[in-house]
């Protein structure tokens, strides 16, 4: 049994790592579960936003006496239209967000590789090879040009 002052490892997760070992030193990022987060908080309150504007035209519907009734159905659909719209946009920042994580990562990857290729030995170079060796006598060497318009 060791004894209680020595300090005993610690525990390796079932890949043999150290849990949250990633986490403490950015080996890995956050994003997609905190963007995942972030994003479903967002639909919540544009959920509720919509849920207020429905409200408001159910209110205004009740209490409302003729053309103030009327002014429900408009205020309904209006409601409706913004919701969509704002799940939507909320929905395209959400995946630029991710987007520009995504180029982040990519972009940590090539470097990693450009300094492993760095870090590599190069290759051998091949020993330099001699010219071939001819057996035939050189040609003769060409006349100069101001040579062959002499006499």
């Amino acid at each position: 049994m060791p004894s209680p002052l020595e300090p005993t490892p610690p525990t390796r997760d079932l890949a043999g790592k150290v849990p949250f070992r990633d986490l403490l030193t950015f080996e890995r990022a956050l994003t997609r579960p905190v963007t995942l987060l972030i994003y479903w908080s967002g639909l919540g309150l544009i959920a509720l936003i919509g849920f207020g504007l429905i409200g408001v035209a159910v209110g205004v519907a009740l209490r409302g006496d003729g053309w103030e009734a009327l002014l429900a159905v408009p205020a309904f659909v209006f409601g409706a239209l913004l919701v969509t719209a704002l799940a939507l946009l909320w929905r395209g920042a959400s995946e630029f967000y991710v987007a520009v994580f995504r180029i982040a990562d990519e972009l940590t990857a090539v470097r990693q590789r450009l300094d492993q290729l760095a870090e590599a030995p190069a290759p051998p170079l091949a020993p330099p090879v001699a010219p071939p060796v001819t057996t035939s006598a050189p040609a003769e060497p060409r006349p100069l040009r101001n040579q062959a318009l002499k006499p």
